[in-house]
């Protein structure tokens, strides 16, 4: 499928419609066809990886043609420059979410984007940097947890900041991470009830909400280490070992 194939079909699936509804929401871009998420991702399963059309659509800035760049992109051939230059281009919250879910967060360079855009001044930009560290928290399973505690320095330093979109952001990464197991469980309260003590606004409703889930009797379920029972053969011999259900 080429660029303008892909252009044909946005419009075919226009829906002016839901457009309204997506403002109401806070998704707001200049241009835009009002097409489905579920509906964008199965037209990526469809072009499948094309980079050299990813930058081309990009390149349209309408919603769905920068939403789909970030679906159909190789993450592997990513560069630190292309992150740098879209992530300017931000500017509201979805394209921010979906560009960081859908392809920075699936790159080598995830990592240090967290510090890098963490600290920025645009509030698009800042957020993505939070955004990173939920999305990794989810799906990097096997990362140590020392990786996401180097986070809550950055955590604790973007709480401060009273932009909306930026402080649900790390709200959302205290909140990710704190779900991740039991010693990013009480690292991540722990950080929470500093973040608490601050002055700012924003920096107690992130205490706050972060609290009341990662203290909630369904993530402390999740995370708490699990206890086992031994069971023996007739002669006490140690004959298997199975979690308590």
């Amino acid at each position: 499928m080429d660029y303008q194939e892909v252009v044909e079909r946005l419009k075919a699936m226009s829906r002016p419609e839901a457009v309204a509804g997506m403002a109401r929401f806070g998704i707001t871009p200049q241009k835009i066809y009002g097409v489905s998420i579920p509906d964008l991702r199965r037209m990526a399963k469809e072009i499948g990886t094309d980079r050299e059309l990813a930058a081309r659509l990009w390149q349209d800035e309408t919603r769905e043609t920068r939403i789909l760049a970030s679906m159909v992109d190789d993450p592997r051939q990513v560069t630190e420059e292309q992150m740098d230059a879209w992530a300017l281009e931000f500017d509201y919250w979805e394209i921010c979410d979906q560009v960081c879910s859908n392809l920075f967060g699936r790159t080598e360079l995830a990592y240090k984007k967290c510090f890098d855009w963490s600290k920025a001044k645009e509030e698009f930009v800042k957020r993505a940097g939070f955004v990173l560290m939920a999305r990794l928290a989810v799906t990097e399973k096997e990362a140590p947890d020392a990786k996401f505690a180097l986070f809550m320095s950055l955590i604790k330093d973007g709480a401060i900041d009273e932009r909306n979109y930026v402080k649900k952001a790390v709200n959302w990464a205290l909140r990710q991470i704190g779900k991740r197991n039991y010693s990013l469980n009480k690292l991540a309260l722990e950080t929470a009830q500093e973040i608490a003590e601050m002055p700012q606004a924003s920096a107690r409703w992130i205490a706050r909400d972060a609290i009341r889930e990662l203290e909630s009797e369904k993530v402390q379920e999740k995370v708490q280490p699990a206890s086992f029972r031994v069971i023996l053969s007739p002669n006490g011999e140690v004959q298997d070992i199975k979690p308590y259900k």
